[in-house]
């Protein structure tokens, strides 16, 4: 149901991001730091619903259908608020681009293998990815700004935010390839299956 706990925590993740948005179009230390906050508030829910869900037996396919969702709409709005802002240091478009594009491609791949009942299981690298994804755009929704807001201009909070976001890059091309080979191999034997009962008949 709607009203179940891991679901509401789903659907908190949504309802932050026009909040997040506004928060950065504002272009204040004080709310780059609270969007930040508030990002990583919304990151922590998609590991908590997950756990409820499991935990308390509350899976259902509206969970299934809308944790996905959630966290391609929180990913894809801060990076494309980013980018607007040109609050993209150091290169970091580039693997923003990149990181969206899995997006779609790992979404369009599941979305496909969902009608053949075939699933792509998370490796334990794609989830290593998605930390360093989430962190990256934490520090790069924070800026140089809250390290001079918390007195520490020394910080250097846009580069490591870079830095991250390349290494999630990384990982995504990896992580990305290996969903893609994986689902190729299921249409092969899925193609195979068919074109043997073909000549069975």
């Amino acid at each position: 149901m709607i009203t179940d706990l891991p679901n509401l925590l789903t659907l908190s993740r949504i309802i932050a991001i026009p909040v997040l948005l506004g928060l950065v179009a504002m272009n204040r230390p004080e709310m780059d730091a609270a969007a930040c906050v508030l990002f990583i508030v919304a990151a922590v829910t998609d590991y908590f619903d997950g756990h409820l869900a499991r935990s308390r037996h509350l899976q259902s396919d509206l969970g299934r259908m809308l944790d996905p969702i959630a966290d391609k709409l929180l990913v894809g709005a801060s990076l494309m608020v980013l980018a607007g802002l040109a609050r993209l240091p150091y290169g970091a478009l580039w693997p923003a681009i990149v990181i969206l594009c899995r997006e779609i491609l790992v979404s369009g791949l599941r979305e496909y293998l969902a009608g053949t009942r075939i699933n792509l299981p998370v490796t334990r690298l794609a989830k290593w990815k998605t930390g360093f994804q989430m962190t990256a755009i934490g520090f790069l929704l924070a800026g140089d700004s809250t390290g001079r807001l918390l007195h520490m201009p020394w910080l250097p909070v846009g580069l490591l935010g870079s830095l991250m976001l390349w290494i999630a890059a990384v990982l995504t091309l990896k992580t990305g390839g290996d969903y893609l080979m994986a689902g190729l191999r299921h249409l092969g034997a899925a193609g195979n299956g068919k074109r043997s009962a073909g000549s069975a008949t």
